[in-house]
């Protein structure tokens, strides 16, 4: 097994020292912003769980029969719930179903086959719809000892308060700046490039690792050059939406440009310099941008056909906007 990261650690430790003081509720509430690796957690806790002869240091041991099933991917106790084929078997479901939760139900309810526990892992949580929420609820208000029930999401408010009120939660915070720096230069990240992706990042490391493996910071800076352009009326809006539109990078790139307006307002309400743009003086107009511009970005993960057309008319307001400001500071 690979090394947990520092944070992911903690909350891994702090499941194990109540499991091993009697405290550990049997479901568990893994919550926190995404790429913090709390889907590692729920499975090394699900293997732990599952191990008939844990280590004294809070680990699955690897060697028994349930760690080997689990390691092979087909231990009989452990149930990983996500999205399902459609009726059609030609793209994955955008909700976790109610036939998905009854048959988790009634799964619970069977004897353990290796005669230990039980552990599902549902995600991502936030994905149950209404239907699926209603018949969760009863398998958490009838618990069963030795059943476990690991729900990870990055959208906690998006699941009912019942379910959430009747969880023990995990919650996995960013971490200090000199650890998530330090877990960038074990991965091989050098200085300068560790620290401009975690600016860019806003201090979470799996997102600055993430940018850092991909080569996203390159397109930051591509994004910001479009958006130059644009303002100055050297790129069409509708040009601009269908390049953007060209791969699946366009949540990316409007997240860039919705972080370009954020950074302006932060710096600007602290009497500091832009950080790259020069803002219009509209804060109202710049705050509803920047929320149609993150609504956007969530949309774009759903199948519709006009796309192009929200994306070109949210260019265009950004041109509108920003018609009369100039650029000023380097491009990050």
């Amino acid at each position: 097994m690979s090394e947990l990261a520092p944070w992911q650690q903690r909350q891994y430790d702090q499941a194990i020292g109540a499991l091993t003081e009697g405290r550990l509720g049997h479901a568990l509430l893994l919550m926190g912003p995404a790429l913090m690796g709390k889907r590692e957690v729920a499975l090394r806790l699900s293997r732990r769980l599952l191990c008939a002869t844990p280590a004294a240091d809070g680990q699955a041991c690897g060697a028994c029969r349930g760690c080997r099933q689990f390691e092979a991917g087909t231990h009989a106790d452990f149930k990983h719930v996500s999205f399902i084929p459609n009726d059609k078997g030609d793209k994955l479901r955008s909700e976790i179903v109610v036939d998905q939760m009854r048959a988790l139900g009634h799964w619970f309810a069977l004897t353990p086959q290796l005669g230990g526990a039980q552990v599902a892992l549902v995600e991502p949580a936030h994905a149950l719809n209404t239907a699926a929420a209603n018949a969760l609820l009863k398998t958490l208000e009838e618990p069963a000892p030795g059943r476990y029930l690991l729900l990870v999401t990055d959208q906690p408010g998006r699941l009912p308060a019942t379910i959430r009120s009747r969880c023990q939660r995990l919650e996995f915070r960013l971490p200090p700046r000199d650890e998530a720096e330090a877990w960038l230069a074990a991965k091989g990240h050098g200085p300068q490039a560790r620290q401009r992706a975690l600016d860019a990042a806003r201090g979470h490391p799996g997102l600055a690792a993430d940018w850092l493996d991909g080569g996203h910071l390159a397109l930051r800076g591509d994004v910001m050059n479009e958006l130059d352009a644009l303002a100055e009326g050297r790129r069409a809006p509708v040009e601009l939406a269908t390049a953007w539109l060209g791969d699946e990078l366009a949540p990316l790139r409007l997240r860039f440009a919705a972080e370009a307006v954020l950074d302006g307002l932060s710096h600007r309400l602290a009497g500091a310099p832009a950080p790259g743009l020069t803002l219009p003086g509209d804060f109202q107009k710049l705050s509803a941008w920047f929320d149609a511009a993150n609504r956007l970005r969530n949309q774009l993960r759903l199948p519709a056909l006009r796309h192009d057309l929200a994306l070109a008319g949210l260019l265009l307001e950004w041109r509108s906007m920003f018609k009369d400001t100039a650029r000023t500071g380097a491009r990050r």
